[in-house]
């Protein structure tokens, strides 16, 4: 029996998969639709995405089956989905900091993780908007698709059944929380090069040192030193 829903039009897919969720089961459970009205980014950000050209898919399982703090699920999920479009493409896939996806130096595809109880059962909701077929992003400059990174074009159908079946076999880790770190950095996006950030206003370069099991980022800056950060504290610019 697959677990696998697909919505027609929704307004987020974070939202619509509660309904599809049921305690008494462990199985993965997704729900998928290529017309996303209100998808959600980090932080509050809109998420948005042009319909019948991009796959938005959430996943939910049970936070009693994940065994990592949440900052090493966060980036165990990008590295799940890292693999999965690498294996697609044949492509260099980075993960930029927290969890987005770079081919070429554009955003292809977004993660965002939340919690939400159903039958007072907690459950993460992995909701991955990941851009396929769309052409145009003169409104996002810094963003692409699989199709303008790669030349290579993929029916959503076909591509959102086997991206679920990628993630239902993976997304419950049998690796320690030091091994999915060390993942995490060798595809981590910049990390070793000079690059420009922004923080308080005021460009400089740094370089990326790594990202730590409590999810922050270690930059050596150039006025600064070497500090941390959390998201939203600091800018890369690329």
């Amino acid at each position: 029996m697959t677990h696998l829903f697909y919505l027609e039009k929704c307004a987020s897919t974070n939202d619509e998969i509660l309904q599809f969720l049921h305690s008494e089961t462990n199985e993965v459970t997704s729900v998928y639709t290529f017309n996303q009205t209100m998808g959600r980014g980090q932080y509050g950000n809109l998420w948005k995405t042009s319909e019948n050209e991009n796959i938005a898919i959430t996943t939910g399982v049970k936070e009693s089956l994940i065994k990592t703090s949440d900052s090493i699920f966060n980036f165990y999920t990008a590295i799940v989905l890292r693999d999965f479009v690498a294996n697609l493409t044949k492509a260099v896939v980075k993960i930029k900091w927290p969890n987005d996806l770079i081919i070429e130096n554009k955003k292809v595809s977004g993660i965002l993780i939340e919690k939400k109880k159903t039958d007072n059962t907690p459950f993460f909701l992995i909701g991955i908007g990941l851009n396929v077929l769309q052409e145009d992003f003169k409104t996002f400059p810094r963003a692409g698709s699989l199709l303008t990174q790669t030349g290579k074009s993929y029916d959503l159908h076909s591509l959102a059944t086997e991206l679920y079946l990628h993630i239902s076999t993976n997304i419950i880790s049998g690796l320690t929380e030091m091994e999915i770190l060390s993942q995490y950095n060798i595809h981590l996006y910049r990390r070793s090069e000079v690059t420009v950030f922004e923080k308080d206003k005021t460009r400089q370069n740094g370089i990326i040192k790594k990202a730590d099991e409590h999810g922050f980022l270690w930059i050596d800056l150039e006025k600064d030193g070497v500090q941390k950060f959390s998201h939203k504290e600091i800018e890369m610019l690329y």
